[in-house]
């Protein structure tokens, strides 16, 4: 087991690793910007080293100010935890390079399934379902025109290496599929450094099913079930749960078998997750692989019990999993609210700035993971999430029963939070009633 991990990231995610380290006897070692200097987990880590001021690009995501802080504090693996540097390959790579372990996967199968259509011929080859659309990058016009005539209007165009909804593009007809290629290149272009697009077939109201997955380097692969994702904005994730409501118990456990699968075609250790959406019909087909832990890793730690953060250090130590499918179960219902600091009623503007008031949620079957606490001051420069709201107990009615009363009893202030929204939601009958699909938020705030 490593001696020491260093944890490349910042806020919830940082605290959420250095915890799962210091309970496996683990020192752990945090990075931190100018703008978190002030960020009360820091105290908590067995040491903690600045590299560089506020900006991502000058801190969180300089690899060599993070590999230079790593051999410095004579680390042996690093901890990307999600976002910033997750899902870089080469970081991954340089890792390798300078003799410390990268807890994630290879750079080779981040390759493999972190690109879209790389992920699509293994997703393949694995007999998971996948959207009808072109088999790789689109090249001009005149060919995506004709895949789009092949398959069906609405198409959607992705960026390969893209996500958050970045060099996405929703086309009806011919004429915008023409209008939006090359704009769908420029911003993938800009966003990732990659322009290489592909098109799919778009379902008009689909829910976002996504399915835990963990590997491990001797070839064992295993899923711990799914989650829904449909509660969303402009393709980012507000309120997941887990087991979906409403969906066939057998269909979930053929899709948990086809990720396992996929991960293990694509010789994967570590944590991952396969999303994929699912129409009316109850079909499914792959949307992508998040090659990292997810935001919502707790919603399935709650339901399975397994502890997702401690397995995927585990395998990147080279133990094996210590359970095989067989042993995996589902207990309960778990829900998870994402706390931005973001005002809902103004297009979800981003609300910076010092909370004075902090009176969290607590309670019988309450898990809140945060980083913040009265006092605490949001900086503008990163993601607006400053927490995540999850509750558990035997039944969905029973779970949003407690969310409910937990909604009531947290208090955040001045500064504006997602909090108040999710109370509307729980009014809401058609949230209530498990049928909402991924753009259902939208539709309803209109």
């Amino acid at each position: 087991m490593f001696r020491r991990v260093l944890i490349a990231n910042r806020g919830e995610i940082a605290l959420r690793i250095l915890r799962a380290c210091h309970e496996m006897g683990i020192e752990a070692v945090c990075v931190y910007s100018e703008a978190d200097r002030d960020a009360p987990y820091l105290r908590l880590a067995d040491r903690a080293i600045c590299i560089g001021p506020g900006p991502s690009k000058d801190s969180y995501l300089n690899i060599s100010r993070i590999i230079a802080a790593a051999e410095i504090a004579d680390v042996d693996a690093i901890h990307p935890g999600y976002g910033f540097l997750s899902e870089r390959a080469d970081f991954s790579q340089i890792c390798r390079e300078s003799k410390i372990e990268f807890i994630g996967p290879s750079p080779e199968a981040m390759r493999k399934l972190g690109d879209k259509v790389e992920c699509k011929r293994t997703a393949r080859a694995a007999k998971v379902p996948i959207f009808p659309g072109s088999e790789g990058e689109i090249e001009d016009e005149d060919e995506a025109a004709q895949i789009a005539s092949d398959i069906g209007y609405p198409v959607i165009i992705k960026a390969s290496a893209g996500g958050g909804g970045r060099g996405m593009r929703v086309c009806r007809n011919e004429a915008s599929l023409r209008t939006n290629i090359r704009a769908a290149q420029q911003e993938a272009l800009a966003a990732f450094g990659n322009g290489a697009v592909f098109i799919e077939k778009f379902l008009e109201h689909a829910r976002h099913i996504e399915v835990q997955v963990l590997g491990d380097k001797h070839g064992h692969a295993v899923h711990l079930f799914e989650r829904d994702c449909s509660i969303q904005r402009r393709h980012q994730k507000l309120i997941e749960e887990a087991p979906a409501p409403g969906v066939d118990r057998k269909k979930i456990a053929q899709l948990g078998e086809g990720a396992a699968r996929l991960i293990k075609q694509a010789d994967y250790a570590g944590a991952a997750t396969v999303e994929f959406l699912m129409d009316a019909n109850q079909q499914f087909y792959m949307l992508e692989v998040n090659t990292r832990v997810q935001v919502e890793h707790p919603v399935t730690e709650l339901i399975t019990g397994i502890d997702i953060v401690k397995a995927s250090i585990s395998v990147a130590a080279g133990e094996p999993l210590g359970f095989k499918q067989k042993d995996i179960s589902v207990t309960g219902h778990a829900i998870e609210c994402r706390i931005n600091a973001e005002d809902p009623d103004h297009d979800f503007r981003p609300s910076a700035g010092l909370i004075e008031t902090w009176r969290p949620a607590g309670g019988p079957g309450v898990r809140l993971d945060t980083h913040v606490s009265a006092g605490y001051r949001v900086p503008p420069n990163y993601d607006s999430m400053i927490g995540k709201l999850l509750i558990h107990d035997d039944s969905r009615e029973e779970a949003l029963a407690r969310l409910g009363r937990s909604l009531n009893e947290f208090e955040v202030g001045p500064i504006k939070t997602t909090l108040p929204l999710y109370q509307r939601l729980l009014d809401n009958s058609d949230f209530r009633a498990g049928g909402v699909d991924i753009h259902y938020l939208e539709r309803w705030m209109k």
